[in-house]
């Protein structure tokens, strides 16, 4: 029997005081990143009508490899933003919605939201506070004090009304108290600790580690020499009167990696991101491009181990600028220089390289999990 509820979690932030290399919504939690495991783990409490997962724009295809039975939402700039994005997609009397950081809710706090769905506008987790309070300098009464956690369960359209507003609030029940609407407490669960900074990570025993899996993913370019454009092999200006025929500066060593290395984390290709018929990308130095995807493999909770590269080329001559590359690389990867291969080789005359018409690149990535426990 469904529930008439539809349960929204949010993980489209910017994790801007995370304290760590990866973004907290993509820190492994074994092989799944953060944001599947909290949301597997509510729906798994019981039979919403809909799960909404709210993600951050650049992230969204990326998040919609990892499973079909979710419904994956842009999320907007702000928290609120990203529950009015997701409440277009909602259709049930009633909405819960959640905070990926908050990832170790148990069961029970769940149970109690949807039992008292109906005796209040919005229903809220709080704890009582235990400590001394003090608020500008004076002491109050702390059994007046609550801290309010997530998810929270509202009534939808009470909660449309609530945000149709520029004002901006942290949660639903601060909305929904704007317009005099009905809240009620139940009990708050000290396991429902939010991940912030991300020393508390050790303080949420239902994380495991993260796998210790390494991932390969491989890369192919080729493209045919134009006259008077300049060259660009791995980040490093060439001196020849001649370069790659390309929609952006052509270096086709850097577009290999960048394939490469999206293969490895199961990301699609270089096109995806980056496609040759967007004006924006015309003659665009492809180390721009790189920077963009490392980024986006960092945020996204890998690190790079270590590439090897094949430049197959009967002209020009690769060997005296491979060192210059190998740092380039490195540099632009942010991995050591031992860990970038660059090797070369011709055709033996062949084909269309072997004409000296154009040169190819293959690429090989590997890449392993961020591994929060050893910060």
């Amino acid at each position: 029997m469904l529930l008439n509820v539809t349960l929204i979690v949010l993980c489209a932030g910017n994790s801007t005081r995370f304290e760590h290399k990866t973004k907290k919504q993509w820190i492994r939690i074994a092989n799944e990143p953060l944001w599947l495991n909290v949301t597997k783990r509510l729906a798994s409490f019981s039979s919403f009508d809909k799960v909404i997962v709210a993600s951050h724009e650049n992230e969204l295809n990326y998040m919609k490899n990892f499973t079909d039975d979710f419904i994956f939402v842009k999320g907007g700039e702000t928290r609120q933003k990203s529950i009015l994005n997701c409440l277009e997609f909602v259709d049930t009397k009633y909405v819960m919605i959640s905070d990926v950081a908050r990832a170790c809710i148990p069961k029970s706090v769940i149970e109690e939201l949807l039992k008292e769905k109906e005796t209040a506008d919005c229903i809220v987790p709080a704890l009582n506070v235990t400590d001394t309070v003090v608020y500008e300098n004076d002491t109050i009464n702390r059994d007046k004090v609550k801290l309010i956690q997530t998810p929270q369960l509202s009534n939808t359209q009470i909660l449309k009304n609530a945000l149709n507003t520029p004002i901006e609030f942290t949660d639903e029940s601060s909305a929904i108290k704007n317009i005099n609407g009905t809240i009620k407490y139940i009990q708050g669960s000290l396991e429902s600790k939010k991940l912030t900074l991300g020393n508390e990570l050790n303080d949420l025993p239902c994380l495991k580690d993260p796998s210790n899996n390494f991932f390969n993913g491989t890369g192919f370019d080729i493209h045919a020499f134009q006259d008077d454009k300049e060259m660009f092999l791995g980040g490093v200006k060439l001196p020849y009167e001649y370069g790659f025929k390309a929609h952006s500066d052509g270096d086709i060593l850097i577009h290999s990696v960048i394939d490469a290395l999206l293969g490895a984390i199961g990301a699609g290709d270089i096109g995806e991101f980056f496609p040759d018929t967007d004006d924006k990308y015309k003659g665009i130095d492809s180390k721009i491009l790189l920077d963009h995807i490392v980024a986006f493999i960092y945020n996204v909770g890998y690190e790079i181990v270590n590439i090897d590269v094949t430049i197959i080329a009967q002209k020009p001559k690769i060997n005296p600028f491979k060192n210059e590359i190998k740092n380039s690389m490195a540099k632009l990867l942010k991995i050591e220089k031992q860990f970038v291969n660059i090797k070369a080789t011709t055709a033996e005359k062949m084909g269309f390289i072997g004409r000296a018409e154009g040169v190819a690149v293959q690429s090989v990535a590997t890449v392993k999990y961020y591994n929060w426990k050893k910060k």
